[in-house]
Formats: C-alpha cells, structure tokens, sequence
C-alpha cells in the first residue's frame, strides 16, 4: 500500500472542487436495486467505499455502466440476494443498505456482518427491528439470513435516530404493502436526498426533513436520473485545512451545501467562510481563538443528530482546536471509539487531555512537529492529513488506503493548492 509524505508549514492557496458525497453515493447505489428500470447518477465519488458498494450490487444482479468518468448507468431487471460476497459486506458499513431493498425486490438474502471503521460499537438492532416490524424474519448463524412473504407497512418508532437504519426502513417501506409511518428517524441531509431521490423515482413520502416519514406503499417504482450532491464533509475539511496553514481556499460549488451548524461551530474556533455566487471562500489569516461561553466560562463542542454538530466532523474539528488559542472540551457522544487517534496528535505537540473515550480538552496553540502517523478510521485519517499539512517537518501517513476510502484524489487536491505532499510506495 502507498503512504503520503508530507511537508508542512505551506498555506494552501487556490480552488478546489469537492467530489459527490459519499454518505449519498452508498445508499443510492443500493435504492437503484428497487426499481428494474434503468437509473443514472451523476458526480458519483470515485472512491474505494462507491466501488465496493458498485460490486456488491453488481453481485446482486445488477448492472452498471459507465457512460461518463462519474456518471452511472445502473439497471436491476433481475435481482437476488444469494450470492454477495462476504468479503465485499465485511469491507463496507453500508453493505447493510442491502437489506432492505433486496428484502422489498426478491424476499430473501444472505448477508454476512458487514464491516466499516473502527470508531467503537455500531449496532445492527434498529435495523433489524425496523425490518422485522415490517415483515421479515431474520435469522443469524454466522450471517443474516432475512426472508419475507411480503412487507407489510407499518407503524415504527426507531430506537435510536441511526441514518443507515432510517434509510433501510424508507428503501423498504416504499415498496411494502400499505402505509408506513416511521419516528424518530435520522434527518441528515443524505437522507433527505435519498428520499426525495426515491420520490422522483415515483415513492410516496411525506416529511422529509423532519423526524417522522409517512410512506404509502408503492407497487413499483420507475427510473430516473439523479446528481449527487457536493460532499459537505470534504468542504469543511478543506475549510480547515485552509485555515490551519494560514492559506486561502475558494471551494467550488459549495455554497449550496447544508453547514450552518458547521459555521457555528468552526465560527467558535475562529474559522469562518464566505458566500461568493456558488463557492465558498475561506479567507487567509484567519484569527484562531475560541469563543468563551458566557461569563469566561470553557466551551464544550459536542455532536448529535442532524441538524446538530456531524459526529464525522469532530475529528477535524479537534484538530483545528490544537491550533487556536484558548481552551475548549469536545464530547463525542456517539462513538466510544472515535477519540483514539487523539493520542497521535498528542505525540505530534498538541496539548490535549483525554478525559475518557468519550471526552478531551483541548487548549491551544500548539506547535505540531512531523510524526508517522496511522489512522484508524476515515475521518481522523483527514485530521491527521491536516495535522502533518500545518506540522513543521516532515510527516509519513500509511495505510491512507483508510483516507482514500472517503475522500477522492485528496493528494492530487492538496498539491493543487501548494501542498508539500507525494505519494510513495510503503
């Protein structure tokens, strides 16, 4: 596997345009397989997770063209869910995402655990009550094996607001028997653009946006073309990586992307973007200082459900702390696992204190020296990318194959706008 070397202490300067969000690619591809129509999607994300993803439908029965580099041509006529590769599930959290529109297509699948970053527990519960609420049974010995005479909509409370679970419930609902109405979902914007995607391909359903979806079965559903849209993940990133090297970036296209919590949040660091037409610029030498809550108190930036803080934006935004002054708690609420790479960032210079799995004080700024460095899941692969960016020396990543699972061509990105970074063999 191929590793970065980087060279920091270069600020970033000029454009750059952020790829299809990959958090919509992956649930797209899988609602493609409930009609036998043919569906285009354009500015798909050429990454490792949209390719595992391609194979896995492929294997259920599908299949995909590629008309243009990021254009898609999927058609399901015939699908079944007897022959996915255990290897293509374990790669992938969102091999689940089969579930449901296998379940509502043919009645029956084989599904092996499917796999995914190594962020803490990530449970499969709410999935399968949904599922199960709805008609299938569900049987584990070794792998799922799910089966259904026939879904039947329902009414169901999910019992945490997990967005892959929302998703499957919706995928199946759609094509159940009936109306469904589903609380206590996930609202993410991914989510959103997968239901009003599934609309467009002739569902039925009513409060996308909101916590509670009402679905009126369809019995089929037609073909369509979609656009991905900009990854909101990618342009926060690159906001923070302007910032952090004292450079100036406009990003492309972003300026329709959903980030007011992310403005309030990385407004509290001190790095703010602004609207030019359709990109956003983020402007050079931004002043790095955290906003003290009211009466001098210490700050504490915390994620949660949509329209909340984005857990995946915790690790970046953990590191654009490291080099802002003053002092600031994060609490990551959701996964036990997510803080591990913080110990990385210490080793590099930064002044953070682990308070548990859960919790870390930041206070800053500190001088980041060049580490080698591993990730251990997508998103702390990119702050530990922006980290080595404002590093002084030179900072090796390996197994960047856990970066490129979720952010397209970043190298060739970054050396666009000056970076000091090479890709060289391990």
């Amino acid at each position: 596997m191929d590793q970065f070397v980087i060279r920091g202490g270069v600020p970033l300067r000029g454009s750059v345009q952020p790829a299809g969000n990959k958090n919509s690619a992956l649930p797209l591809l899988a609602a493609c397989l409930l009609t036998d129509q043919p569906v285009t999607l354009h500015n798909m994300p050429l990454i490792e997770d949209v390719q595992t993803m391609r194979q896995l439908v492929q294997a259920a029965g599908a299949t995909v063209e590629l008309p243009g580099p990021r254009t898609w041509r999927i058609q399901a006529a015939q699908v079944s869910g007897a022959q996915l590769d255990p290897n293509l599930c374990s790669a992938i959290r969102a091999s689940i995402l089969l579930a449901g529109p296998l379940l509502a297509r043919c009645g029956e699948l084989h599904l092996s655990a499917p796999g995914g970053d190594v962020i803490g527990r990530r449970r499969l519960d709410t999935h399968l009550l949904a599922l199960r609420a709805l008609g299938a049974q569900i049987d584990w010995h070794d792998s799922f094996h799910m089966h259904t005479k026939g879904l039947q909509g329902a009414a169901i409370l999910l019992d945490e607001a997990s967005v892959t679970a929302t998703e499957n419930a919706v995928m199946a609902a759609v094509l159940a028997r009936g109306n469904s109405v589903l609380r206590n979902v996930a609202s993410e914007p991914h989510v959103q653009e997968l239901c009003r995607f599934l609309n467009q391909l002739g569902a039925r359903i009513r409060g996308i946006g909101s916590n509670v979806l009402e679905i009126e079965g369809v019995a089929r559903l037609q073909g369509g073309e979609h656009t991905v849209e900009p990854d909101y993940l990618e342009v926060v990133s690159f906001a923070g990586a302007a910032a952090v090297t004292g450079g100036e970036v406009r990003i492309v296209g972003a300026a329709q992307c959903p980030l007011e919590m992310a403005s309030v949040v990385f407004g509290r660091l001190g790095v703010h973007w602004q609207t030019e037409g359709a990109d956003l610029l983020v402007a050079a030498n931004q002043t790095l200082r955290i906003t003290q809550d009211f009466g001098g108190a210490i700050p504490k930036i915390d994620d949660a459900p949509w329209p909340g803080f984005p857990a995946d934006l915790m690790s970046v935004a953990i590191l654009v702390a490291t080099q802002c002054s003053g002092t600031v708690l994060f609490h990551e609420k959701m996964f036990e696992s997510r803080l591990y790479f913080v110990d990385k960032l210490v080793s590099m210079g930064a002044r953070i204190i682990v308070c548990d799995p859960h919790r870390c004080v930041v206070q800053g700024p500190g001088q980041l020296r060049g580490e080698r460095l591993e990730s251990p899941d997508i998103r702390a692969g990119m702050a530990l990318l922006l980290a080595a960016l404002c590093a002084k020396g030179e900072s090796l990543i390996r197994n960047i194959g856990q970066i490129e699972r979720g952010y397209e061509r970043v190298d060739e990105k970054l050396r666009a706008l000056g970076a000091d970074i090479v890709r060289a063999p391990a």
